[in-house]
C-alpha cells in the first residue's frame, strides 16, 4: 500500500514539475512582448490571451503537486497541537464533506466544458484569435490528477486512524515548528491532550 501511495505522490510531483516550466515560457513571453511593444512599437493582440492561458495552466496543475507535498494552507496554530488520530479525523471529515464533492464536480463539469469547446473549435476573442479548446482540456486533466491525489490522502487518513501515526511521505513538510510554538504560547502536553479529547468528544457528538 505504501508503495502505491508514494507512486501517486511521485506522479503528482512529476506533473507539477513538468508544468512548472510554463513559468519560464510565461516570463519569456512577457519580456518579449514588453520589448516588442515599447521598443519596436509592435504589440501583439494574442499575447495577453496566451499569458492568461499559461498562468491558468500553471495554477491548475499545481494543485495535486502541492497536495502531495502536504503544502496547502491550514490552521496550524491549532491543527499542529492535535494528536495524529485527531488530525486524521479532521482531515478525513473535510475531505469527504468538501474536497470530494468539489473536485468531482470540477472534473465532470470541466470535461463537459472542454467537449463543448472542442465541438465548436472555440477561439479567443482577440484580433489574432488563438484556439481555446486545448487549454480547456487542462481543467478536467488537472481535476482528475487532483482527485487521484486526494484519494491517496484519504487513504492516509484511514491508515493514520488505524495506526496512530501518519504514513511516511517522500518529502515531509512541516509548515510550523510545533515545539517552538508550544514554548511561545506556554502550552504543555497536558493542555494539548485535554484539547485533543475535547475535539474528539465534539466530533463524536456531531
Amino acid at each position: 500500500m505504501q508503495k502505491l501511495l508514494l507512486a501517486v505522490d511521485r506522479f503528482s510531483t512529476w506533473i507539477g514539475k513538468a508544468f512548472a516550466w510554463s513559468v519560464v515560457l510565461l516570463t519569456l513571453l512577457i519580456s518579449w512582448e514588453v520589448f516588442s511593444r515599447y521598443v519596436l512599437n509592435k504589440p501583439h493582440a494574442w499575447v495577453l490571451d496566451a499569458q492568461i492561458m499559461l498562468y491558468g495552466t500553471l495554477f491548475m496543475t499545481a494543485g495535486a503537486y502541492t497536495l502531495s507535498k502536504n503544502g496547502h494552507v491550514r490552521g496550524d496554530v491549532l491543527y499542529g497541537f492535535f494528536r495524529p488520530r485527531t488530525q486524521a479525523s479532521v482531515d478525513l471529515l473535510l475531505y469527504l464533506l468538501f474536497f470530494l464533492p468539489g473536485i468531482v464536480a470540477l472534473t465532470w463539469a470541466g470535461w463537459q466544458y472542454a467537449q463543448e469547446s472542442l465541438a465548436i473549435r472555440e477561439q479567443t476573442f482577440s484580433a489574432d484569435a488563438l484556439p481555446l479548446y486545448p487549454f480547456k482540456f487542462v481543467i478536467p486533466i488537472a481535476g482528475g490528477v487532483l482527485l487521484l491525489q486526494g484519494l491517496v490522502e484519504i487513504v492516509r487518513c484511514v491508515l493514520c486512524l488505524r495506526d496512530g501515526r501518519w504514513p511516511q511521505r517522500d518529502e515531509d513538510v512541516e509548515e510550523v515548528d510545533v515545539e517552538k510554538l508550544k514554548e511561545m504560547v506556554h502550552v504543555k502536553d497536558a493542555d494539548i491532550e485535554a484539547l485533543d479529547q475535547y475535539v474528539s468528544k465534539k466530533g463524536g457528538q456531531a
